[in-house]
């Protein structure tokens, strides 16, 4: 370069200009909110949705179905309209659908939304749906056909309990970690079991997939007797609000996957006269207590969330803007 050009250069640099250039990098980011059933994460995420104004992803696995809205406390018609969500009521209870579908789609989602905005939401409880966006899953190996088929029919015939033991014997180490009464996981390991040979924890290596985003978890936590009273008032206006009625346009449904889950099957036997329906009502409280339990065990593992009471958003956002850079 010429002294003439350089000292053209330098005259027209955007110091001598007065412009003053900020090279601060910009990170796309996606905050997970995490935390057991009923305490809050929607309400939080659509507080954060509008102050960073941005949009939700719902990792709810249960929220996905159209047809199943008073038993898996849907954000409202009018919450839905305050915010863009995504990935609620958007699927039917007939449709296959894994987590892996779901890693796959969020991805792409992200690489469109991050066109527009540098912050996304995710917000929900179904942990392995969470851990399938931000670290990603294993890859499995191809089931054998007929397997998941013939597992299904022993669960309908023989019950939880039996496909319970079979797991024990086949794969122990799974067995402790797997949420047992959660059919669809201990159907999907012994599917891998009966197709391989290999126990299903073994091809869990759980190694974090890399992604071109931060993410930023918040967790979200309360005293267990204040929890347990918000899942028990939660149940009772369910009730109030048709339970019983969906659950019953449901009931020729009532073996597809979705519908394996508390709230449907508790009043699935109620209707089959097993039990009363106040005992139904209390044993759907009973088990989304266990389940809530269950939840905070499997969050809890990731060192990296921050934890806080729902009741303290400001800090939350504050926390936000001081990592998101």
């Amino acid at each position: 370069m010429t002294k003439k050009a350089r000292k053209a250069k330098m005259t027209t640099s955007p110091e001598n200009l007065g412009i003053t250039i900020n090279t601060r990098r910009i990170i796309k980011t996606l905050i997970s909110i995490v935390g057991p059933t009923a305490i809050g994460k929607t309400a939080l995420a659509i507080q954060l949705a509008e102050h960073f104004r941005t949009e939700i992803i719902s990792a709810d696995s249960r929220q996905f179905y159209k047809e199943m809205t008073i038993g898996t406390a849907k954000p409202s018609a009018e919450d839905l309209l305050r915010v863009p969500h995504h990935f609620i009521n958007n699927l039917n209870i007939y449709d296959e659908y894994s987590a892996g579908d779901f890693e796959k789609e969020v991805l792409e989602l992200l690489n469109r939304l991050f066109v527009n905005t540098d912050l996304v939401i995710m917000a929900g409880g179904s942990g392995l749906f969470v851990n399938a966006v931000c670290s990603g899953l294993d890859i499995l190996p191809k089931p054998t056909e007929g397997i998941r088929e013939k597992l299904n029919n022993l669960y309908k015939e023989k019950g939880l309990a039996h496909i319970q033991q079979l797991l024990m014997e086949s794969d122990p180490k799974y067995y402790h970690q797997v949420d047992l009464s959660n059919p669809q996981r201990i159907i999907r390991s012994l599917e891998v079991f009966q197709s391989t040979g290999i126990p299903f924890s073994d091809y869990r290596k759980q190694q974090t997939k890399p992604r071109d985003f931060n993410i930023v978890s918040i967790g979200l936590e309360m005293p267990r007797p204040a929890l347990y009273e918000r899942i028990n008032q939660r149940v009772d206006n369910m009730f109030a609000d048709g339970l019983i009625d969906e659950v019953k346009q449901l009931i020729d449904y009532r073996d597809l996957p979705p519908l394996l889950t508390v709230g449907y099957r508790e009043l699935f036997d109620y209707l089959d006269g097993l039990y009363s329906l106040e005992t139904a009502g209390e044993k759907i409280k009973q088990h989304t207590r266990q389940y809530a339990k269950r939840q905070m065990t499997w969050f809890k593992r990731n060192e990296t969330t921050m934890w806080f009471h729902p009741h303290q958003a400001n800090d939350i956002i504050k926390h936000l803007e001081s990592v998101h850079l």
